[in-house]
């Protein structure tokens, strides 16, 4: 066994609930209680209460020493310190870091953990990365060596008020997440107001301090859920008044409550961007700025409502022509008469095609697409290239292997739910790479659709979109072109005109609206004429406020050529993240069409981008490694941006020649792939 040191971090100045530690129960006090009972933990070296040299501690340091405790005096407010000073003057190779407000502890569970602990050679391991032990449980090992790393390397203030913060997200140690066999990290054993302490009383009444655990704290809940109840119940009203600075975040937690998932687009998640600190919700959105629900105004260079909103938001003549179609009726047991304005309007733009069906989302318009071309095609395998969105057909790609969506936008994408025998029917291939889709197709001769992006991050090569176009034609193979995102950033109706490429059916979407839902599903005539042969209908797919809105958009669209101008200033963009790259001898990689730009490090991107997101917000502007330029944006409202960009490029310089990232967060990276965080 490792020899461990406990540490029990202690103070007197609590402002929810003053002198909580030196509350008595049974006429002992609490925290005397607590270090009987840890005391009887096997293969612990020592315990030490490590407290601030300040005079308010005084009496607790009376009493602990009267009691023959051993106690350490440090920093108040940079507890790190005192950890570190008290680890090295006791000279302990490893700690257990336990709070003084965490009286009913459970010893066995130490002499589990630290077993688990010895017998590895983790730098931390707890139980609170992802908790599921009741409130009140909290246990963190970690050796001396990260202690001293964590105290040599941290900058941050909230860093050295809390001992392991930093450990918990820096790469730089190996950690451990020791998890309950049940999630029961809503009760709530901890102390911190008076109502928990009138319920640790009552747990303490019936079992006795020594005996209480995780076993009992349960067995009590069981008989008497109603005490827990009432105990969160009132504490969440003290804790909303404390942290009502930060709505946001309040209302997040809230939301996953009541919510799957949180909420309905997983690109809308703050941990998406950045865990805890990114706003989450707004309450009014114009031109390119977002007032937040902490009333805070943000700049938007990110992503521009997820790309819908290309002439910026709540554009006056797009919400004006909604306005007047809905005071007039949004729905009515008659069709509207925009819909077919819309689809001679889409046609017209796409002469190639003869036929339009409407949809309200992009998923939808997908999935109908895939629909249609199933039905006029006896062959229904897919081969696909790129993101297409949530449905059973495209994540069966990863039934064969897990990874198979990996490259194409998002990775870790889950396939429970999707129907197993879909396996073997989706094939994704590498977008330039012509050879490769050629021998799949080959290999797999029930391949009876293509389905691609027509560019994302790269453009294509060596007539890649016209071998593609000319392979499908001699297979008789539909292919399908999802521009959702590229419709109308750089040609008027699809990215696929600049490339003179026609597809069968053409999906467009998200700008089509400027952020109203609609999207379009094109075709020619043989493929959509076969939703007479399938079943494809819903009801507010004939809302008239979406087809107001994409007739209005498209008008302001031809009028003001929005495509030349978010392209040309996507390309001052690009221009400027390269001169600061080059100028801060970082290495860089710009990718995608102009007006849909984004940058990638060569080295620790997802740690950059982060840290981008996080300094971005200290000046109030929404911004990571990628942009979705509007014609609300412009030059001189990327002055502060640029220049605050610079600093942080300085940073990052500092961090390649080997300063540890992790010292300037004061967040956890943002969420890379499907998988959550754990």
């Amino acid at each position: 066994m490792k020899q461990i040191g406990i540490i029990i971090q202690a103070r007197q100045g609590s402002s929810r609930f003053k002198n909580k530690i030196l509350k008595k129960i049974n006429g002992k006090y609490l925290i005397l209680s607590l270090i009987e009972k840890v005391k009887k933990c096997k293969n612990i070296k020592k315990v030490v209460v490590a407290i601030p040299n300040t005079i308010e501690n005084n009496l607790l340091n009376k009493i602990l020493l009267k009691n023959k405790i051993k106690v350490f005096r440090g920093n108040e407010l940079n507890v790190l310190k005192r950890y570190y000073d008290c680890s090295k003057k006791f000279s302990f190779p490893h700690i257990l870091r336990i709070t003084s407000d965490c009286p009913l502890i459970d010893i066995n569970l130490i002499d589990k953990m630290a077993k688990i602990y010895s017998q590895n050679n983790y730098d931390y391991f707890s139980n609170i990365l992802v908790r599921s032990f009741p409130d009140g449980q909290d246990l963190e090992f970690f050796s001396f060596k990260a202690l001293e790393k964590s105290f040599q390397n941290v900058k941050l203030e909230k860093d050295k008020e809390h001992v392991t913060r930093y450990m918990q997200r820096s790469p730089l140690f190996k950690k451990r997440n020791f998890k309950f066999f049940k999630d029961y990290s809503k009760l709530r054993v901890t102390l911190d107001y008076k109502e928990d302490y009138d319920l640790i009383k009552k747990i303490i009444k019936r079992f006795g301090f020594e005996k209480v655990g995780v076993k009992e704290i349960i067995t009590f809940y069981n008989k008497f859920p109603s005490y827990f109840k009432k105990n969160i119940s009132t504490i969440s009203k003290y804790e909303n008044k404390i942290n009502s600075g930060d709505k946001s975040n309040q209302l997040w937690l809230h939301a996953n409550k009541v919510i799957a998932g949180g909420n309905s687009l997983f690109s809308k998640r703050p941990d998406v961007y950045i865990p805890n600190k990114w706003p989450t919700y707004f309450v009014k959105a114009k031109g390119c700025h977002i007032i937040g629900l902490n009333e805070k105004k943000y700049l938007d260079l990110s992503t521009m409502g997820v790309g819908t909103n290309m002439l910026g938001y709540a554009n006056n003549k797009v919400d004006s022509a909604v306005k007047k179609r809905i005071e007039k009726g949004n729905m009515s047991t008659l069709n509207s008469i925009e819909e077919v304005k819309l689809a001679d309007k889409l046609l017209e733009i796409n002469s190639w095609a003869h036929k339009v069906r409407f949809t309200r989302t992009g998923g939808e318009a997908n999935a109908v697409a895939i629909r249609l071309a199933r039905a006029s095609t006896k062959k229904n395998d897919i081969a696909f290239c790129g993101y297409h969105g949530w449905h059973d057909w495209y994540l069966a790609a990863n039934l064969n292997n897990k990874k198979n969506l990996d490259k194409h936008l998002l990775s870790g994408l889950e396939t429970k739910g999707v129907n197993k025998k879909l396996k073997g029917t989706i094939y994704p291939f590498k977008y330039n790479d012509f050879k490769g889709l050629k021998r799949l197709i080959a290999k797999n001769p029930r391949i009876g659709i293509i389905k691609m992006e027509v560019a994302r991050n790269i453009k294509p090569t060596k007539n890649f979109l016209q071998k593609i176009r000319d392979l499908a034609d001699k297979k008789k193979i539909i292919l399908i072109f999802d521009e959702c995102t590229t419709g109308f950033r750089e040609c008027f109706g699809g990215l696929h005109k600049k490339y003179n490429i026609n597809p069968d059916i053409l999906i467009l979407g998200k700008a089509l609206g400027n952020g109203y839902a609609i999207n379009a599903i094109i075709g020619k005539n043989d493929v959509m004429s076969s939703i007479n042969n399938t079943f494809i209908s819903s009801t507010f797919w004939t809302e008239a406020s979406g087809f107001a809105a994409a007739l209005k958009t498209l008008e302001i669209m031809e009028k003001n050529r929005s495509w030349n101008y978010v392209t040309k200033l996507g390309k001052y963009v690009r221009k400027k993240w390269v001169g600061l790259a080059k100028k801060n001898k970082i290495r860089i990689k710009v990718q995608g069409i102009p007006a849909l730009s984004s940058f990638i490090f060569y080295n620790n991107n997802q740690v950059y981008k982060t840290f981008i997101t996080q300094e971005m917000l200290k000046i109030n502007i929404l911004a990571s490694n990628s942009i979705y330029i509007s014609v609300a944006h412009n030059k001189k409202i990327f002055k502060g941006y640029f220049k605050k960009l610079n600093e942080i490029f300085k940073k990052i310089k500092k961090c390649e020649k080997g300063e540890d990232i992790f010292s300037y967060f004061d967040s956890n990276i943002s969420r890379s792939s499907f998988k959550r965080l754990n």
